[in-house]
């Protein structure tokens, strides 16, 4: 009989605030009464690997996850309508953008078009567009209310760093200046790592200006909010002030030599690292830039009196310069020969220092004082916070600081770690998690994935708990044992346990005590005792657990790892000689001596009938010993990278690896059988703990993406042949996806500046060849029946039988054949049926035509129809036109099409005039307007200075 195994799938995720991989948004709570949201510091939308968080600035709550079940990409980029900020754009690794809605955190719709990471995306004035950005050099233009691709710009030979729309309108200019037809489509301007910076104009698809923005590659560009100026920032510490000559754009066709973005100075940043983004205030008076170090500059843009200020001092520098020289001269000198830089426009405001490297800033407006401005901040060391900075300098006693004061005012720091989690360890009952890293020690209720516990420890290098739950010890890279009680979140005692690192302990199975390895060549053996300790300033005596050493055991080499077996008989030790000693528990004596790895073995595990031992090392390798000959049963090559650590489950003998290749995986310790992969960690796994209780079997895995996730055995069954089949199918088509996509190459050999914006993926094949599917029954079904009545007019006196139509019409109350293509077309999703309809070869597509022809005369789903046609005719327009057969199709399309669409066009108009009369009526019969009872409260004060009175009636 074939063996089956459960399948463990990952339930949920933990620890991560935010991501380094994305930029983060900063919203209004819209939630919250208009009472509370005066008080609210808003919501941040923050990358968290594969998923988005939504999180309560003030509260430091976590109000909603957004994940998409079969989403295995992490997320790089994300950006909120202007128009609406419920919908949120969200960049993946793999080149798709998802589109969800904030409040019920859903997704609206899914594009796929890029071949690499998402790299920035911006909506345009209206909320229809969006702009896309990736690693693959290229730019997609989306149509957020057709859901499909327009076009995708071709002309950067790097990665793209920035866009933004430029919006223009005929009304925006005065009389005189009269701009093209074209202006409403808009422009867009780009930058990238190709030193570039470029202008498109949306409506020829072309590139009209280029200019070379840095010496070395442009990391981020900033736009003003009336999109009057921009500045871009490269390698060194230099950031260009570019003008944008809205005049000249809307005026000067594509072929003008005209100078559309004029370059105005360089402003200087405080350090060289490469910068991150540059984001510019609502109110157009500051901005903030940042590189990859720990602050952010915030520089002010001054106005018109600051500048006169500046003009004044310049002048007086330059009288007193010119004293003795000519004076009279200098002092008839006009406002005009003063020249004005760059630097003296932008100043730098202050400098935010910041716990950890910036990874990313957002403005939050509209929330605390008047006089201030607030800025989000998320950090590469996993943490968010909110800073106060005040938008004048107060006066300061040091005449010679320049730099105004900031505060902070919130931050979200305690659900997750600063650096990497070096040990995990369950409790005995699975309902706790105990996670420790370079300086914190966390408590993590497993079954909600919330942090219970933080304490503050050494570089912590192995955890557990101790008999009873309540107390953890964790072993340090300084050589010390810290012991930490969780009822009263304080630390018991700190023993100096080794001289140098500890990289591994384990609790004896009868709970009597815990045996340490440590890098100075000695395991240490130490026993629990309870001594009444005086509680300070009373006689009473209180019962307190110590840490008592009874032996120790001195080896030639580095104890790596050491584990008891579960009976407590025998102790294995793992040495950097690469071998693993067994050793007996009572005496010590060694019993085996395994050997065979190439590299040194970094974890180690022992099955629950103390009969198998595994060990993972650094050369990749996983290797199955017997404990009661010390002989080698199995090596298996398990991962691409070194293994890291390996468990076994609590009955049996399949154990699981984690590796620094970011898998885990799941063995059959007794066929030597690799079970299957467990795919979700973004970086190295570090840690991995394996439940030993009662309960459900479980799996923790931690590792370099910050997060802590949670796998669990579900009732789903592996069968190891069905497994390797679906590896095999992956394989093939990751490959069958690849060799299908497009080039975008012209008559000449040369690369096209703008070409279809598309990828071809399983769905869209699938999608398409369900659409065969359907038009070869559909087609049939019409010859058929075709034939059957032209039967029936040739001899209309005979009673002729109804054929027997395909019985999946029948299945479907005999439902008629362009009815099924149409429903088969409608189920592919908007953005994916272009895709999906160039699976179709043209002898289909003359199949199709006839579905058309009949959908048009019974003006079904018009849009759609249209759609289908005009793409499926540009597609093959020279196979269209060198056919006789479709002359006659597409004429009687046409017709169809002509009538059906005017008779449309009536009914909208109808019901449009409708609308507009009873609007006009409406309007007539109102006596009095709506007005928010805030905004009449505001007009009131600043009128009278005082504020709205109340009556009383008691």
């Amino acid at each position: 009989m074939v063996k089956s195994y459960a399948r463990f799938a990952q339930s949920r995720s933990f620890g991560v605030v935010t991501s380094a991989t994305s930029n983060i948004i900063w919203t209004p709570d819209s939630t919250s009464s208009s009472s509370t949201s005066r008080t609210s510091a808003g919501l941040a939308i923050v990358p968290a690997n594969e998923e988005v968080l939504t999180w309560d600035v003030k509260k430091g709550e976590l109000l909603s996850r957004w994940r998409e079940k079969n989403c295995k990409s992490e997320v790089t980029c994300l950006k909120q309508s202007r128009t609406d900020e419920d919908v949120i754009a969200v960049g993946h690794a793999d080149g798709t953008i998802r589109l969800w809605d904030s409040k019920t955190s859903t997704i609206i719709v899914t594009f796929n078009g890029h071949k690499s990471a998402i790299t920035t995306l911006s909506f345009d004035a209206s909320g229809t567009r969006l702009a896309s950005g990736s690693r693959d050099t290229d730019i997609i233009i989306w149509d957020l209310i057709a859901e499909v691709g327009l076009f995708k710009l071709k002309g950067h030979k790097d990665q793209i760093t920035g866009l933004e729309f430029l919006h223009f309108k005929a009304e925006d200019f005065p009389d005189d200046v009269v701009p093209q037809a074209t202006i409403d489509n808009g422009y867009l301007l780009t930058t990238s790592k190709d030193t570039l910076i470029k202008l498109w104009d949306l409506s020829s698809q072309h590139c009209v200006e280029t200019h070379v923005a840095h010496t070395g590659e442009c990391w981020a560009l900033g736009v003003t909010a009336d999109e009057e100026g921009a500045i871009t920032a490269g390698n060194d510490a230099e950031m260009k002030v570019w003008t944008i000559e809205r005049r000249i754009i809307a005026t000067a066709g594509a072929g003008d030599d005209v100078t559309r973005i004029a370059e105005q100075g360089v402003i200087h940043r405080n350090n060289r690292e490469r910068p991150y983004s540059i984001a510019w205030h609502p109110n157009g008076r500051f901005f903030a830039a940042h590189g990859s170090d720990k602050s952010v500059e915030i520089f002010k843009v001054r106005n018109e009196k600051e500048i006169q200020k500046v003009i004044s001092r310049k002048k007086k520098r330059k009288r007193v310069k010119g004293k003795d020289e000519a004076a009279e001269d200098v002092e008839m000198e006009d406002d005009k020969d003063i020249k004005l830089d760059v630097a003296d426009v932008f100043v730098q405001h202050t400098l935010v220092r910041t716990p950890g490297k910036a990874r990313s800033v957002h403005w939050a407006s509209g929330s605390g004082k008047s006089k201030s401005l607030q800025l989000m901040v998320s950090t590469t060391n996993n943490l968010l916070e909110l800073y106060d900075i005040p938008s004048t300098k107060e006066k300061s006693k040091d005449k010679d600081s320049s730099i105004s004061e900031y505060t902070k005012l919130y931050s979200i720091e305690l659900p997750g770690h600063r650096t990497d989690v070096r040990a995990l360890s369950l409790s005995s009952d699975d309902s706790l998690l105990a996670s420790a890293s370079n300086g914190s020690l966390k408590i993590w209720n497993v079954r909600t994935g919330s942090c219970v516990r933080t304490f503050e420890c050494g570089y912590a290098l192995c955890c557990a708990f101790l008999p009873g739950d309540k107390i953890v010890v964790v072993g340090n890279k300084s050589g010390d044992l810290e012991l930490f009680d969780l009822a009263s979140a304080t630390i018991i005692e700190t023993v100096q346990a080794h001289e140098k690192e500890i990289w591994s302990l384990h609790v004896h199975p009868d709970g009597r005590s815990v045996v340490t390895g440590s890098a100075d060549k000695s395991a240490k053996f130490w026993k629990f005792e309870i001594v009444q300790e005086e509680v300070l300033g009373t006689n009473r005596k209180t019962p307190k657990l110590r840490l008592v050493h009874n032996r120790t055991l001195k080896l030639n080499d580095d104890i790596l790892s050491l584990k008891f077996t579960p009976n407590g008989q025998l102790l294995a030790v793992s040495l950097l000689d690469n071998t693993v000693k067994v050793f007996f528990t009572d005496s010590l004596k060694l019993l085996h001596n395994l050997y065979g790895h190439k590299l040194p073995v970094l974890s180690m595990d022992i099955s629950s009938d103390s009969k198998l031992v595994a060990t993972s090392s650094a050369d990749k390798n996983v290797r199955l010993w017997g404990l009661d000959f010390g002989d080698c049963h199995k090596s298996f090559f398990a991962h691409t990278d070194s293994v890291m650590a390996v468990g076994f489950e609590k009955n049996g003998h399949n154990f699981f690896s984690a590796s620094k290749d970011r898998m885990l995986k799941y063995w059959d310790g007794d066929k030597f059988e690799n079970i299957m992969k467990m795919e979700g960690h973004f970086g190295e796994v570090w840690a991995l703990a394996v439940s030993k209780g009662r309960g459900e079997q479980i799996v923790v895995s931690a590792g370099h993406d910050r997060s802590i996730r949670i796998w669990e055995e579900t009732d789903d069954q592996i069968f190891l042949e069905e497994e390797r089949e679906k590896e095999l199918e992956e394989l093939y088509e990751s490959n069958l996806t690849q060799s299908l996509q497009e080039t975008s190459l012209n008559d000449n050999g040369e690369e096209q500046e703008s070409s279809r914006a598309g990828k071809q993926t399983m769905e869209t094949l699938m999608d398409g060849e369900r659409i065969i599917e359907a038009l070869d029954l559909a087609i049939a079904d019409l010859d058929l029946l075709g034939a059957y009545e032209t039967d029936v007019a040739a001899n209309p006196n005979a009673k002729l039988p109804k054929p027997e139509r395909n019985i999946i019409f029948r299945a479907f109350n005999d439902i008629s054949a362009e009815q099924y293509v149409l429903d088969t077309v409608t189920k592919v999703k908007a953005s994916h049926l272009q895709d999906a309809l160039l699976v179709l070869p043209f002898d289909k597509v003359i199949g199709f035509f006839r579905i058309l022809e009949i959908w048009a005369k019974k003006e079904w789903n018009m849009p759609l129809t249209c759609r289908i046609l005009f793409f499926l005719l540009k597609t093959h327009h020279e196979s269209v036109v060198a056919s006789k057969k479709t002359r006659t199709l597409l004429e009687g399309i046409r017709n169809a099409l002509k009538e059906g669409l005017r008779r449309q066009k009536d009914e909208m108009g109808f019901n449009l005039a409708g609308v507009r009369y009873i609007k006009e009526k409406a309007g007539n019969k109102a006596q009095s307007g709506y007005l928010d009872v805030e905004e009449y409260e505001k007009g009131q004060r600043e009128q009278t200075g005082k504020k709205r009175a109340f009556i009383t009636v008691a």
